[in-house]
């Protein structure tokens, strides 16, 4: 089978920044810091402040906005009758924000979607490329390129700009009490308590409701000692923070935006972001993207959706096969359900059905580790791809010394479990310095398109970089078995 590698590579780069919130860990020094600047001459301060906005703001010309945005993360241990003028404020801010350079070591496990706002025909694909960056820490978030593909499968990518944003949060986010509940269960947080506080809420309410309720001083029940109804608590607020709305600013580019941890579930990251474009019953799209969430102790399978790529809504997932990575959504319901790929015993490949997109209970094998380049695990990367043929699925598989490579099987398109062809040799193997990298030995992809019957599979470099690749879906149908 033929390959074709594409000229076009993305690799990580430390001169990428995100301009963050930074709160020292111990609270004295927070008040230390501000009894300093507080201190100071105001003559003194206002040159401070307007030296520092000015240093930045050529990189970042919203830098004042963020400053400001900082600020309000320490106002509350400032006296409240202590007025303060603009340029205190914004060196507040200052004082506590730095730079994150999220890209500085890796840009892998790429997906690749048709781009919302861009026509795209037989003669030009626009796309949208979604990455998981990777910086200091290890933490991991989602970034995005724009881009185009054209009849003679040459891809250009838009250079990316220096600065990242982070979204905002939709204070007015509204949740539904029928599956706050259901999650809730999952985290075996349903007792005398809980209930007592649920009972309190609407069928719909927003997090400020939820926290006044939370905050409330007298909630004592007989038999449940205040440590664990403490316990409790935490656990129900931690739920509703990581079930949120995010949006962007318009005028901000495609690679201005990140996804990055802002919620309990992600303190250590957003891994492995698998997009589709999600046809709907109407005929119309929107899409929707799995990843896992990682606090440094426990994954968390999790669900975003977007119509615009601006607007974003996050979601946890509840149910038996909601767990492990890997999980990935197919691009439409097949006979009036939701359907899924999962690896939730690390090992085989699993289909899910569900009525909805947020709830996934025990799903069937429908694909064993089976040859030797795949004995360790066998497992899907990307969604599965709608061809004439049935489903197409770009799997990876673990072979000795952890070896990941490339496959793909096909599976049947109205009756999804039975698989009906499958590579028995690889796709794709990390050789020469594709085998190198901040993982060595592993090729990865969350996601493939294909454009004029070509299959365009954008891939991971052993955890590092990028790279694309090209082959025919006739070729790959015809070697399998």
């Amino acid at each position: 089978m033929k390959v074709y590698k594409l000229k076009t590579k993305l690799n990580p780069s430390s001169k990428r920044w995100l301009l963050r919130p930074f709160i020292p860990g111990n609270p004295q020094q927070v008040e230390h810091i501000l009894l300093r600047i507080l201190s100071s001459d105001k003559k003194h301060t206002h040159g401070l402040s307007q030296r520092v906005v000015h240093r930045y703001r050529s990189f970042q010309s919203n830098v004042e906005e963020i400053f400001m945005k900082h600020y309000e993360n320490v106002r509350d241990k400032i006296a409240s009758n202590m007025l303060l003028d603009n340029n205190t404020k914004l060196i507040i801010g200052a004082y506590f924000s730095q730079f994150y350079a999220l890209e500085s070591t890796a840009l892998c496990n790429p997906s690749i979607v048709p781009h919302p706002d861009l026509r795209s025909d037989s003669k030009k694909l626009n796309f949208i490329l979604s990455l998981r960056a990777v910086g200091e820490g290890h933490v991991s978030s989602v970034v995005f390129r724009e881009g185009y593909i054209d009849e003679n499968f040459d891809m250009v990518i838009e250079p990316p700009m220096p600065f990242i944003m982070e979204p905002k949060k939709n204070r007015k986010h509204k949740y539904e009490k029928e599956l706050f509940i259901r999650n809730l269960a999952e985290s075996g947080a349903i007792n005398e308590i809980s209930q007592l506080i649920l009972q309190r809420l609407p069928d719909e309410f927003t997090f400020e409701e939820l926290d006044r309720i939370l905050d409330f001083e007298n909630i004592a029940i007989p038999n449940y000692e205040p440590l664990v109804i403490q316990e409790t608590l935490v656990i129900i607020r931690n739920l509703a923070l990581s079930n949120y709305d995010t949006y962007f600013e318009k005028k901000q580019s495609m690679s201005e935006r990140v996804i990055f941890p802002m919620s309990p579930s992600q303190t250590n990251g957003i891994e492995d972001a698998r997009f589709i474009r999600f046809e709907n019953d109407d005929g119309s799209f929107h899409y929707i993207a799995t990843f896992t969430a990682f606090n440094g102790r426990n994954i968390f399978p999790e669900l975003l959706e977007t119509k615009d790529f601006l607007h974003f809504k996050i979601s946890t997932l509840s149910g038996s096969s909601a767990k492990n990575k890997g999980m990935a959504m197919f691009p439409k319901k097949i006979n009036g359900k939701y359907m899924m790929l999962g690896r939730h015993d690390n090992e085989s490949i699993y289909l899910m059905e569900s009525d909805n997109c947020y709830t996934w209970q025990q799903g069937i094998t429908i694909a064993k580790p089976t040859y030797s380049w795949e004995f360790i695990q066998i497992g899907n990367c990307s969604s599965p791809i709608e061809i004439e043929e049935g489903w197409l699925v770009i799997t990876h598989g673990v072979g000795a010394v952890r070896r990941y490579c490339l496959g793909a099987l096909l599976l049947e398109k109205e009756n999804p479990q039975n698989v009906i062809g499958r590579l028995k040799k690889p796709l794709l193997e990390p050789r020469g310095e594709e085998a190198f990298g901040y993982v060595p030995n592993v090729l990865y992809s969350c996601g493939a398109i294909v454009f004029n019957r070509n299959l365009i599979l954008p891939y991971a470099v052993s955890d590092s970089k990028t790279r694309f690749a090209r082959i025919s879906v006739d070729d790959i149908l015809s070697e399998m078995v």
